[in-house]
């Protein structure tokens, strides 16, 4: 019987993740499940660097393209459709390697968090969206302080979203945000590697790949969703690239501005996705190579595809 292992590999944004995911998988055996909480959304490939058709067509892939842009994705979502394509993997005998960066993702479902299923409350939400942009971020971030230290220490005042997710399940729960993500059995085992590069290496990576995504077409990918009737103001419109490139289309900023903000922005992401993933942490191994990485986890596939 196939024993239920997993590999996951993380790290920030440009650090090589999906090409070593795909080194791996098809070395040893597998499909990759997305754990980016932006490529799961169709008609957004450019601006989250999305595998190509043709790497999707080397192993199979799971997680790309099954929310629309203008639907509201949570990470109880992805737990319930990683779940399920992970139970679907492991009963064809296959073995799946979980690949992103989003730090809540990963976590929450190899810890098995218990999400709160609390429904989006626009009216709050827009409340306190003026209430940032009349008083700012940091006054916002002592709002939840009040309510939920514990939270306030997790999530950083300029990830104004993170803080208002925080703010509107303790409202509506009566229940800190933060004692939903009590740690469970997710029933599976598995190893997380992690890839990283030093900053002089990794910021011109960044810089280099935005530049590659507006020279492919980034501006008409956006300007095509917004012609489907993608609101600006849809919570996939507010990923990186995507909010700067519709200041772009209506006038409030020139392609270079857009440029310079999506990769500032960018690396400031890699800065957070760190904060998830640290260089400390016990439960990740740190690969440098392919060949390191093969060498880490070998046995770990090898074992749970024969078993």
């Amino acid at each position: 019987m196939t024993l239920r292992r997993l590999v996951a590999i993380v790290g920030p944004t440009a650090a090589g993740k999906s090409a070593l995911a795909l080194e791996l998988a098809e070395a040893l055996g597998g499909e990759i499940v997305n754990a980016d909480s932006r490529q799961v959304y169709r008609g957004m490939d450019i601006g989250t660097a999305k595998p190509s058709p043709a790497e999707r067509a080397r192993v199979p892939h799971h997680l790309f393209d099954i929310a629309g842009p203008g639907e509201g994705y949570s990470l109880a979502l992805f737990q319930r459709d990683a779940r399920a394509a992970l139970h679907e993997i492991w009963a064809r005998g296959a073995f799946p390697w979980l690949v992103g960066g989003t730090g809540q993702y990963v976590w929450g479902l190899l810890e098995a968090w218990n999400v709160p299923e609390v429904a989006p409350n626009e009216a709050l939400r827009a409340r306190l969206a003026d209430f940032v942009e009349k008083e700012g971020p940091a006054l916002l971030h002592e709002m939840l302080r009040e309510l939920d230290p514990v939270s306030a220490g997790r999530i950083e005042p300029n990830n104004v979203r993170r803080v208002i997710r925080a703010i509107e399940v303790t409202r509506l729960t009566g229940q800190p945000f933060s004692e939903w993500q009590v740690h469970g059995d997710p029933g599976f085992e598995f190893h997380v590697l992690g890839v990283d590069l030093p900053n002089e290496t990794l910021h011109p990576r960044i810089d280099a790949r935005v530049l590659e995504m507006f020279d492919a077409g980034f501006v008409d990918e956006v300007r095509e969703l917004l012609a489907r009737g993608v609101a600006p103001t849809a919570p996939a419109m507010s990923s990186i690239g995507y909010s700067q490139v519709v200041r772009h289309l209506a006038g409030q900023c020139t392609l270079a501005d857009a440029i310079a903000e999506t990769q500032r922005a960018t690396r400031q992401l890699a800065r957070r996705q760190r904060q998830w993933f640290r260089h400390g942490d016990s439960r990740i191994t740190w690969v440098n190579d392919p060949a390191q990485a093969r060498a880490a986890v070998h046995e770990f596939v090898w074992s749970a595809v024969a078993g």
